[in-house]
């Protein structure tokens, strides 16, 4: 018997499953639970994700027959293998040391490196040079970000190639020219958007034999680090490379041109299968829309630059940053990039160092020589899962993009302030879920690191960016992580502790065992959010003696750690006893007797549901941080 009839005799052993009989039997699951209230998530996004899915989730889906490579390349642009560039940022301010670091990095490992200028200095044939000394070309992606005098360093990198006469079509790299996406940050044109748009179209015909060469950057990432949904960085992402497209075509360039000479380039976040959703929906969308500006099929891919996100990144307990940008690698892997940068863990808050940018580059290697994520494009195919993500991200970006043409496009949607305040608005939302602990930030909402302190922070660090220009013609977008408002907390009583007690809260445990030391461990992660010593206990055998204790260690906050029933008689009296010497917390939230509770003079009950940083900024009031 062939294998084949082998493999057919065992799945007819196992009759088909339909979708109605997976149901039935998880709603007899969940003994009268409500199935939709149990088990569907509503993301951020605005759709709802099942708790499983069929083969008939998929069956409409029009692009599950392409082949990578193929149009609408939602399974990616590549044919033989998904290797991508190892990118890494250097600092170009000096561009002797810059050349050094990049011959060093080049050689363990990374394959791209972006030469960041953070100066007004107009660069010249001669930094370039020095910049460029002994790399190998052809065997490299070369970047360059942050250039002043775009046109003359345009003329002097061509002049650079030229004299080291490298093939045009074996040099990799980009400029990074952006100026809507500035004008996205800022609120303004470096110029005029006439200007800034002309010299888009002159830098895109002096690279013109540069097939390998991007001329200008579509800069999603900026939505993802101002804290946008996956649907909405998709569209707007799209909206800006399509007013890219309409501006420079109306200029006389070829939308096939335009196109091969766009880097989009996109965050990658948290959200693990989302991610690698976002990423095929991207492609997929994208190459609809060259479609609606008449390229062809083979002219419609989405050339994509991946790069960890700084929204979900944190100062407290840094190295979880770490696990962070290993998912966020994955993701962005998986999803077929075709370069990516992983920040280093403490990028946000100080210099970079040998250590960090090793292990950032190191993240990537892994992925490539130790699990192989190079080998095979588009693992996620077939997935009904992440295939129905992917449609699902897709519909809802394009409806948001259509949306932003209908206002007449990216520019004039910006100027209306469409994007600005729908991103704020998201953020908002974003910031409230971190401080109700919907959406976690190990080490920085839950799970804190009891013993770190980061007094001495720059407190530039923990507040969101806005760098619209005083002559803006409208306010840029603004720039959050999820952390700073909790690293804020954490920072006042850091800085408090410098030259007074650090506060201290006592776990006064009491009563039934398995409450008390639930209830206990809880309130230790609760308050050591706000960077608040705590001290655990055995449970003591009366409330009297739990008191003592706490005055005997000069607590400033005393937590009640017991049962429900127990509170009843046991709050009233520890707050008698306590008096004024300490702020009275109770563990919990006994509803039916909550409001006698408060009238016999506690204020304080925590729970699952509090905000905790409502709750911790109003005790840090009371027991005197400022």
């Amino acid at each position: 018997m062939s294998e084949q009839k082998k493999l057919t005799r065992l799945f007819d052993e196992f009759p088909p499953v339909s979708p109605e009989a997976w149901k039935e039997k998880i709603i007899t699951d969940l003994k009268g639970a409500d199935f939709d209230k149990k088990l569907v998530w509503k993301p951020r996004e605005g759709f709802a994700v099942q708790p499983f899915y069929t083969a008939n989730d998929i069956k409409t889906l029009n692009h599950l027959d392409s082949n990578p490579g193929e149009f609408p390349y939602v399974r990616g642009n590549k044919t033989k293998d998904n290797d991508w560039f190892v990118s890494q940022n250097i600092c170009a301010c000096d561009t002797v040391k810059a050349n050094k670091k990049a011959l060093e990095v080049l050689n363990k490992g990374v394959t791209s490196v972006c030469f960041e200028y953070h100066t007004d200095k107009k660069q010249i044939a001669a930094d370039i040079e020095a910049l460029l000394n002994n790399i190998c070309l052809e065997a490299a992606e070369i970047n360059f970000a942050g250039v002043v005098g775009i046109l003359d360093f345009t003329d002097a990198l061509l002049s650079v190639l030229s004299k080291r006469k490298i093939d045009p079509v074996n040099f990799n790299g980009s400029i990074n020219y952006d100026p809507i996406g500035r004008f996205t940050l800022k609120g303004n044109f470096c110029t005029t958007q006439e200007d800034s748009l002309g010299k888009c179209k002159t830098i895109i015909q002096k690279f013109d034999k540069h097939t390998g060469f991007k001329a200008i950057t579509v800069s999603g990432i900026h939505f993802s680090n101002a804290g946008a949904t996956t649907v909405q960085e998709l569209a707007y992402t799209l909206a800006m490379g399509s007013e890219y497209v309409a501006q420079l075509s109306n200029l006389g360039l070829s939308v096939e041109k335009i196109n091969e000479s766009l880097k989009f380039h996109l965050g990658v976040g948290g959200n693990y299968f989302f991610e690698i959703a976002k990423f095929r929906a991207a492609r997929l969308l994208w190459s609809q829309v060259m479609q609606q500006y008449g390229a062809s099929k083979a002219a419609s891919k989405m050339h994509i630059h991946a790069q960890t996100s700084d929204w979900n990144k944190t100062v407290y307990d840094p190295y979880s940053n770490v696990l962070r940008s290993t998912t966020e690698a994955m993701a962005a892997a998986l999803g077929g990039v075709e370069s990516l940068v992983v920040n280093p863990f403490n990028q946000i808050f100080e210099e970079t160092n040998p250590i960090s940018e090793r292990i950032a580059r190191n993240q990537q290697i892994v992925l490539k020589e130790e699990s192989f994520f190079d080998k095979i494009i588009d693992p996620a195919a077939g997935s009904y899962y992440i295939e129905n993500l992917t449609q699902q991200i897709a519909e809802n970006a394009w409806k948001l993009f259509l949306e932003i043409e209908n206002k007449g496009g990216y520019l004039t949607a910006f100027r209306e302030q469409f994007i600005q305040k729908s991103l704020n608005e998201e953020a908002k939302a974003r910031l409230k879920d971190i401080a109700n602990r919907k959406e976690n930030l190990l080490g920085t909402n839950q799970f804190p690191n009891f013993s770190e302190s980061k007094e001495n922070i720059d407190i530039a660090i923990l507040k969101p960016c806005d760098l619209t220009k005083p002559e803006a013609e409208v306010p840029g977008i603004i720039r959050y992580r999820g952390a700073q408002e909790i690293e804020q907390l954490r920072h006042r009583t850091d800085v408090h502790a410098k030259s007074n007690k650090r506060p201290l809260a006592f776990m006064l445990t009491y009563g039934q065992a398995a409450f008390s030391n639930a209830r206990s461990q809880f309130a230790q992660n609760f308050f050591a959010v706000a960077g608040f010593a705590v001290k655990d206990n055995s449970n003591f055998n009366t409330v009297e003696e739990g008191i003592a204790a706490a005055k005997k260690t000069g607590a400033d906050i005393i937590v009640l750690c017991s049962s429900d029933e127990e509170y009843a008689e046991m709050a009233p009296k520890a707050n008698e006893l306590a008096g004024k010497d300490a702020v009275m917390v109770v563990a919990g939230f006994p509803k039916d007797i909550v409001d006698e509770l408060k009238s016999k003079g506690i204020k304080h009950f925590i729970h699952v549901r509090s905000n905790i940083l409502e709750t911790l900024e109003t005790i840090q009031k009371e027991i005197g941080i400022k």
